[in-house]
């Protein structure tokens, strides 16, 4: 009974993803936002594929294992809590031509956080991931992220990393539906995003176990954030702005992860 209710779910969010691309909305915010890289246009047969909430002592191996085998990379997005004891994995992952990228010190949204704290967060994470290899890219936990947070990030030489492709994480459907809600929406120049971390979300190994089959048989090449920014001319970041322009707003990208606690989660994208 439950693998069949997991079926039916599986069979009604590839109709809901179908129905809702991201597209639009993603060409919207990357207007609107153009200091922050939603997807690369003009990207030709490119597209990164990046993992939330790593390192994970089981999981990341995994993962790990399954890009090597499909020459694959992709930019790993760290939080520093989960650092400590995963020295190893983090090593492995830069050595194995991989990236790091900043997700704050722990898995809570970092829109809540006071400039001072999220400031403070930023850097200490940052010291952190800089042991084993550069980082550039910044995604806010729980995919909320404000103006003011933008130019803090401006600052300390990063740049926000969203997403444009995506699989429905939060519902208990089975890997090859998931691989199926991405490959409806993925298209040159997409950001894949994906979750590494708890035990719960070893289902993204079967996911990419069937994903990147599929990619390479539509003719992607799937690499780092950095790596597909770097495949055209990137527009400037934008500079830091008046304290009334927009510094207390709030950007909502529910289409692209389902980070728990609420305010970040997916609501049907």
């Amino acid at each position: 009974m439950h693998k069949g209710f997991a079926h039916l779910l599986g069979l009604l969010s590839i109709v809901v993803a179908a129905l809702l691309r991201p597209g639009p909305v993603v060409g919207w915010l990357s207007r609107r936002f153009p200091d922050v890289l939603f997807e690369q246009p003009n990207a030709g047969p490119l597209v990164a594929l990046t993992f939330d909430d790593s390192p994970h002592v089981t999981s990341t191996p995994r993962i790990l294992d399954v890009l090597a085998a499909h020459d694959a990379h992709a930019t790993f997005f760290a939080i520093g809590e989960h650092i400590a004891g995963n020295e190893e994995i983090m090593r492995r992952l830069t050595a194995e031509g991989h990236e790091l990228g900043n997700h704050m010190l722990s898995d809570a949204p970092s829109a809540r956080l006071p400039a001072a704290e999220f400031a403070r967060q930023l850097r200490q994470t940052h010291e952190m991931l800089t042991r084993f290899g550069p980082v550039r890219w910044f995604r806010p936990g729980h995919t909320w992220f404000t103006r003011r947070m933008l130019d803090q990030i401006h600052r300390h030489g990063y740049r926000c990393a969203m997403a444009s492709a995506y699989a429905f994480e939060f519902l208990p459907i089975p890997a090859p539906y998931a691989a199926q809600q991405i490959l409806l929406s993925v298209r040159p120049g997409s950001v894949i995003i994906l979750h590494d971390g708890a035990a719960d979300r070893e289902r993204t190994v079967a996911v990419l176990e069937r994903l990147l089959p599929a990619l390479h048989r539509r003719g992607y090449q799937v690499v780092t954030v950095s790596e597909l920014a770097a495949s055209d001319q990137m527009p400037p970041v934008t500079r830091a702005r008046s304290g009334t322009d927009r510094t207390s707003q709030g950007v909502l990208t529910p289409f692209i992860s389902n980070d728990r606690g609420g305010c970040g989660r997916e609501v049907g994208s």
